[in-house]
């Protein structure tokens, strides 16, 4: 049977209320699914995505989709993550690893956080 888990790939903060965001999309995801979903950073907090990939990989995983939780494709989304998932591919050989665009990039989430805007127009 497969497993396919989810990583949520975000920048990281020295500020620690900076993933609270993350911790409840991360919780929200969980209760839409029972296979891992789990979070993971760049830089500054724990864990970071080779841990996070290893982790999924060792609870029985035959498949990752990492989720970059950023805004748009800079040069973290553009260079250093496609370089970490090299890694963790070249790790982990017989787990596929996918990895999305950024969210910021889809038409969807754009609505959402254009709909956000109106409504404060209102608050």
């Amino acid at each position: 049977m497969s497993k396919h888990g989810i990583i949520l790939f975000g920048h990281g903060a020295r500020d620690a209320r900076w993933a609270e965001p993350f911790e409840r999309l991360a919780v929200r995801l969980r209760k839409a699914r029972s296979e891992p979903v789990s979070l993971a950073f760049l830089e500054l907090m724990t864990p970071d995505l080779p841990t996070a990939v290893a982790e999924q990989a060792a609870s029985g995983c035959d498949a990752v989709t990492v989720v970059p939780v950023f805004f748009g494709q800079g040069g973290h989304v553009r260079r250093d993550l496609p370089q970490i998932i090299d890694a963790c591919r070249a790790a982990h050989p017989g787990l596929t690893i996918h990895c999305a665009t950024a969210v910021g990039e889809d038409d969807a989430v754009l609505d959402a956080i254009a709909g956000y805007c109106m409504r404060q127009l209102d608050a």
